[in-house]
C-alpha cells in the first residue's frame, strides 16, 4: 500500500510540475522582463550560439534573491579542517577562472546553452584539509535551498561555481554571487545564491527538491523521479 501511496504522490507531483511548465511556456514571456546586466551578454561563442540571460524561467523557491557583495561569505564548512570563510572579492580573485559551454535542462521541459565563467570548486578546496571518511558536498543557498553531489564527481568533472555567464556578471535573478554548473545532472542540482559548501559523509543526504521525491542522483539520461 505504501509503494501505491507513494507511486500516486510521485504522479501527482509530476502532474503539477507540468502544468507549472505549460503555463511558464505560455505566459512566462509575457511577464518576464529583461534583466539589468553590467555588459553586453555575449550570443555566440566558438561559432555556436548561446541562449540568451533572459532566456530562464523564474522557478525559485522563493523567488530571486539579492546578496551584497560587500557582505557576502562563501563558507567551507563540516569534514575539512580549517574551516574557510571567503569574501566574494577573495573567492574571485585567488582562483583561475575557467569558462565552459554547458547546457541547463530544467525538468520543466525547458534547457538554455549558457558560457559559464567560474571556478573550480577543487581548487577551493585545497585551501583545507579534507577528512578521509568525506563523500558529499552539500551546497547551500541563501534562499534556504540546499542540494548534494558526490565529492567524485565534482572533482572528476572539474565542477565550477560560475560568477559569470554569457560574459556578463550573474544579475540576481540568476544567482549571483555563485551558481553551481552541475554538468550532466537535471537542473534542480544547479543551485543558485550558494552561500555555503559542507564537505560531508553523509550519502543519504537529501536537498531540497530530493526530499519531495526527486531522484538525488539527478543524471540526465535517467529520470528525475526515483
Amino acid at each position: 500500500m505504501n509503494k501505491i501511496k507513494n507511486l500516486k504522490n510521485k504522479n501527482i507531483l509530476l502532474l503539477i510540475i507540468i502544468i507549472i511548465s505549460i503555463i511558464t511556456i505560455n505566459f512566462g514571456g509575457c511577464l518576464q522582463k529583461d534583466i539589468q546586466l553590467d555588459a553586453v551578454e555575449s550570443r555566440e561563442y566558438q561559432g555556436k550560439k548561446l541562449s540568451s540571460v533572459n532566456d530562464f524561467r523564474e522557478n525559485s523557491i522563493k523567488g530571486p534573491q539579492f546578496i551584497s557583495k560587500e557582505n557576502y561569505t562563501l563558507k567551507i564548512t563540516g569534514l575539512v579542517q580549517p574551516t574557510l570563510n571567503l569574501s566574494y572579492e577573495t573567492t574571485i580573485n585567488k582562483f583561475t577562472h575557467y569558462k565552459k559551454l554547458v547546457t541547463l535542462n530544467c525538468v520543466e521541459g525547458w534547457s538554455v546553452k549558457i558560457l559559464w565563467e567560474g571556478i573550480l570548486i577543487k581548487d577551493i578546496l585545497e585551501l583545507t584539509n579534507i577528512s578521509p571518511n568525506a563523500s558529499i558536498i552539500i551546497f547551500h543557498a541563501y534562499d534556504g535551498y540546499t542540494t548534494s553531489l558526490p565529492i567524485y564527481y565534482i572533482i572528476e568533472n572539474n565542477i565550477i561555481i560560475s560568477f559569470k555567464m554569457n560574459n556578463v556578471t550573474l544579475p540576481p535573478e540568476r544567482g549571483f554571487p555563485f551558481q553551481l554548473v552541475a554538468e550532466s545532472k537535471w537542473g534542480y542540482k544547479w543551485i543558485k545564491w550558494i552561500t555555503e559548501i559542507e564537505i560531508s559523509d553523509n550519502e543519504l543526504y537529501e536537498g531540497y527538491w530530493e526530499k519531495r521525491g526527486f531522484s538525488n542522483t539527478a543524471d540526465l539520461n535517467n529520470s528525475f523521479f526515483d
